[in-house]
């Protein structure tokens, strides 16, 4: 079934000369999962850019947030010059941006300039890697990631100005689930489901979080690499469709310490010959499931911390884990238990994995690249849930 808002290169070419698209955005994601690239005119992409690309500066993966270029990379860095690489646009993501105007988003692939091999250390790179690895060893991997925000009545201009001190969230009480309240953004909700539903985002639903003026809008579980397209992709639109209405929003996983944090919840199956391999008649606690469920949830749990920098990548998301906060502070898993980092839901074909851990500012590939190769290792390795290879038990609590 054809995504809405997809487009082949024949549908663009269509597009373009009717003139409803005059624009191409060619973009791909720093460490951050910023969406940093170049705009194109329409024709001159068809003409040149579709077939061969085009270029960066190597720097977009070496700068902190401020775009300063951080020093000590080997990578890129002054010493070296900081050349450029290749941006090679997959076909595949390329979709109408219907939040601007005339306008389509090409995601790309990143090659080194010279050799022509994919940039190890881009984070589509890192997925793909995964990705790899998961198919040559039979599997589909399938994920969604549940995303909350903060909206807020100020503009963003307004909120710099202001040095990001008493904003004014959009909402005077906690509205979880509360549909009146929910009413009352309903202007930007609203608009921000039908840009992502014509831009190649399926979406499932929207509603009020714990935190005043806090959301969350959840799109259709894809393909590993497909749902972290998505995920950009959703990011980039809320943005700047705020943007364009004077509000904004945040997706900071702790804005404020009085506040409920934002997370991203990772859910992740792996499927073999069209079946769900997680689904079984073994019995762990109250979870019927295979020994595809078993290691692939042990050797996720066991390297939690070592790819703990893709789950909570800043100072700031560290924040967010506090006791009693819906935030997870212990590896746990359980069967349907929010307060634990590892929920698993569902059972036989919808059987899957939760990670709570992950906080709503992390980069989706590389937080999707530290599950899958964490899952893989556990079933390789056979690890079991409660333990870590050479370790004593690494958590405390849940169903085992």
């Amino acid at each position: 079934m054809t995504t809405k808002g997809m487009l082949s290169l024949e549908q663009l070419q269509v597009q373009v000369q009717e003139e409803t698209i005059e624009t191409i955005i060619v973009a791909f994601t720093d460490h951050y999962g910023r969406l940093v690239g170049k705009r194109f005119d329409a024709d001159f992409f068809l003409e040149s850019i579709a077939k061969d690309g085009t270029h960066g500066c190597d720097y977009l993966l070496t700068t902190d947030m401020e775009m300063e270029p951080i020093p000590g990379y080997d990578f890129a860095n002054w010493e070296l010059g900081y050349g450029d690489f290749h941006l090679v646009p997959d076909l595949n993501t390329l979709r109408v941006a219907s939040w601007l105007e005339k306008t389509a988003l090409i995601l790309c692939q990143l090659e080194n300039d010279k050799t022509l091999q994919p940039i190890a250390e881009a984070p589509r790179s890192m997925l793909f890697q995964q990705v790899d690895k998961a198919k040559a060893m039979g599997f589909y991997t399938a994920a969604a990631s549940e995303l909350e925000y903060y909206l807020f009545e100020n503009s963003y201009r307004g909120a710099f100005e202001q040095h990001y001190h008493d904003l004014q969230p959009a909402g005077w009480y906690l509205e979880d689930y509360h549909i009146m309240q929910g009413s009352r953004t309903e202007k930007f909700t609203a608009a921000a489901r039908r840009h992502l539903k014509h831009s190649g985002v399926p979406v499932e639903n929207s509603k009020g979080e714990w935190g005043l003026g806090q959301h969350e809008l959840n799109v259709r579980y894809a393909e590993i690499t497909e749902m972290a397209d998505r995920h950009v992709v959703y990011k980039q639109c809320l943005k700047e469709l705020a943007d364009q209405m004077g509000l904004s929003v945040t997706f900071m996983a702790k804005y404020h310490e009085d506040r409920a944090g934002s997370s991203c919840h990772v859910h992740i199956s792996l499927w073999k010959d069209g079946k769900n391999a997680f689904a079984g008649d073994k019995a762990f606690g109250p979870v019927q499931g295979s020994d595809i469920f078993r290691w692939f949830l042990g050797g996720w749990m066991a390297h939690v911390p070592d790819v703990m920098p893709f789950y909570a990548p800043t100072v700031n998301a560290y924040k967010r884990y506090v006791d009693g906060s819906w935030a997870p502070t212990r590896l746990a898993w359980s069967y349907d238990n929010r307060t634990a980092g590892f929920r698993v839901v569902g059972k036989g074909a919808s059987l899957r994995i939760e990670c709570r851990i992950p906080g709503a500012d992390c980069n989706p590939y590389l937080a999707f690249a530290a599950a899958l190769a964490s899952g893989l290792a556990g079933i390789e390795n056979k690890i079991e849930r409660s333990q870590r290879p050479g370790s004593s038990t690494l958590y405390t609590g849940g169903s085992h």
